[in-house]
């Protein structure tokens, strides 16, 4: 396995552990001008191709790995660990980043530099969904653009909740699981990207008594009693149901009985952005495969 590509699994895994943040404070920031924007975050840089800027994208993370093009763009390293060096060497206009990129003395070396930095802070959410879309259009001069998007955006999850509403299905209980080392399962409490979209997908989050993401305890497992299992296909260490299941905590709940096993792209699961209301929908669709969810 290259470098690459366990670079950008762990970037996964990282990416979907940031905690929830404060809400925006991007507005009011606007540089319709810039042709040398580095994008860091996965759902910033979706977003700037989807409004029509991503000619003017020169650099991008690890994490922006979607649209597939954005992959062929100079590389600046990890959200997380990044070089304030590295960004400055291409010569950027603008740097946008997403809310949790680090670490803070690189940020406050991009903010000395002079060049203009615009962080795009958002919680998950399918009500942030929008404002974040808004705010990545208005910092680069697409506003019109970005709130027709926002709104197809808004109409298509509102669409989803509408169909959810109808269903008769009984909700099931969902557990992401974001890491396993050493039989100990990691996983999504409340205020996490996983258990947002949980909800949003009509499911239960089956680790909720719990905030943030944490180990389980066997006993929080066998309690929790999940109805399916759910994880990242991009994880640091991928998890296939033979690893979920062979664990004896979860060797008797009810998605072990039934091999109730979900495996998604993390940054289309959990990035929060255009593709939202089909993630929602896809992870629906899986939960309830009897409901007819279309």
């Amino acid at each position: 396995m290259t470098k690459k590509i366990i670079a950008s699994r762990l970037a996964f895994a990282l990416f979907a552990s940031l905690p929830l943040l404060a809400p925006f404070s991007a507005y009011g920031e606007n540089y319709p001008q810039a042709r040398r924007i580095v994008s860091v975050g996965g759902t910033v840089t979706e977003i700037l191709y989807d409004l029509g800027a991503g000619d003017r994208v020169i650099a991008v993370d690890t994490t922006s790995l979607y649209p597939p093009e954005a992959k062929s763009k100079p590389n600046v390293g990890y959200m997380r660990q990044l070089s304030a060096e590295g960004i400055l060497a291409q010569k950027p206009d603008l740097i946008m980043t997403e809310a949790g990129s680090g670490p803070p003395d690189a940020l406050a070396l991009l903010k000395s530099s002079g060049i203009p930095l615009v962080s795009i802070d958002a919680p998950p959410g399918a009500q942030t969904v929008a404002e974040r879309i808004r705010a990545v259009g208005e910092a680069v001069g697409k506003s019109a653009e970005a709130d027709k998007l926002a709104r197809d955006v808004d109409a298509r999850l509102q669409a989803l909740q509408a169909t959810l509403a109808k269903s008769t299905a009984e909700k099931k209980k969902v557990l992401f699981v974001l890491s396993m080392a050493n039989g100990r399962v990691m996983a999504a409490g409340r205020n996490t990207a996983a258990d947002a979209m949980i909800r949003l997908s009509g499911g239960v989050n089956a680790a909720g008594a719990s905030e943030g993401y944490k180990p389980m305890s066997d006993e929080a497992l066998i309690a929790a009693a999940p109805d399916v299992v759910l994880t990242m296909q991009h994880g640091a260490q991928p998890i296939s149901a033979a690893d979920a299941f062979a664990l004896p905590a979860l060797a008797a709940s009810p998605a072990a009985k039934n091999n109730a096993f979900i495996s998604m792209d993390g940054l289309f699961l959990l990035g929060f952005g255009p593709r939202t209301p089909e993630a929602a929908r896809e992870l629906a669709e899986k939960l309830y495969p009897q409901a007819a969810i279309r």
